[in-house]
C-alpha cells in the first residue's frame, strides 16, 4: 500500500508539474463549476427537446439526486473514513507543487470533482446517446479534462481523481437506470 501511495505521490508531482504560468488561467477557469453553466443549459435544452416537460423534471430531480449523493459520499470518505491531506497540505509534497488554486482544503479522498462530472457524464451520455451520436465521449472527454484540472491547480493527487471517476461511473449508470425507470412510469 505505501508503494500505491508513493507512486501516487510522485505521479501527481509530475503532472502537476507540466503546468505552465501560460495555461494557469485556463486550467483556473476549467475548474470552476459557475463556468459549466453553459454546458447545463444546452444539455438541458436536449433533455426538454427529446423528453418534454415531463422528462426534463425528472431529469432536474434525478441528477440533483446524482450530485448530492456524490457530495455527501466524497465529503464522508474526505472527513470521516480516510482524512487523506491534499497535496497542497502534505509536507513532502507540498514544497514541490505548483499551487495556483485559491484554496486548499483540508482532506481530498477522494475528488467530488471528479466523480460528480464523470456521473453526470455516464448520466447524459447513456440516456442521449440514441439521439445525439457522439454525446457519450464528448462527455467523457468533458469530465476527464475538468477532473483534471484538480491535478492541475495543486488540490488532487491522481488516485483521488481516478477512484472519483469510478465512483461517478457506478452513480452515472444507477442514476440513468432510475431515470429510464422514471420517465417509463410517468410517460404512459
Amino acid at each position: 500500500m505505501e508503494e500505491l501511495i508513493q507512486l501516487d505521490k510522485d505521479l501527481f508531482i509530475y503532472l502537476n508539474n507540466l503546468g505552465t504560468p501560460f495555461w494557469d488561467d485556463f486550467w483556473l477557469f476549467v475548474t470552476e463549476k459557475i463556468n459549466q453553466a453553459p454546458l447545463v443549459l444546452i444539455l438541458l435544452y436536449f433533455f426538454h427537446k427529446y423528453f418534454g416537460v415531463k422528462g426534463t423534471v425528472i431529469t432536474i430531480i434525478t441528477i440533483a439526486l446524482l450530485i448530492t449523493v456524490s457530495d455527501q459520499l466524497s465529503n464522508l470518505f474526505k472527513n470521516v473514513l480516510f482524512m487523506r491531506p491534499r497535496p497542497c497540505q502534505l509536507e513532502g509534497v507540498g514544497e514541490f507543487t505548483r499551487f495556483i488554486a485559491e484554496r486548499c482544503g483540508r482532506h481530498g479522498y477522494f475528488s467530488a470533482h471528479a466523480s460528480t462530472s464523470m456521473g453526470v457524464a455516464f448520466f447524459t451520455g447513456l440516456a442521449l446517446q440514441k439521439k445525439l451520436k457522439y454525446i457519450f465521449p464528448f462527455m467523457v472527454l468533458w469530465s476527464i479534462v475538468f477532473s483534471y484540472s484538480r491535478i492541475y491547480i495543486g488540490v488532487h493527487y491522481p488516485g483521488d481523481i481516478i477512484t472519483g471517476m469510478i465512483i461517478g461511473i457506478l452513480l452515472g449508470v444507477g442514476t440513468y437506470k432510475l431515470h429510464s425507470f422514471l420517465i417509463a412510469k410517468y410517460n404512459k
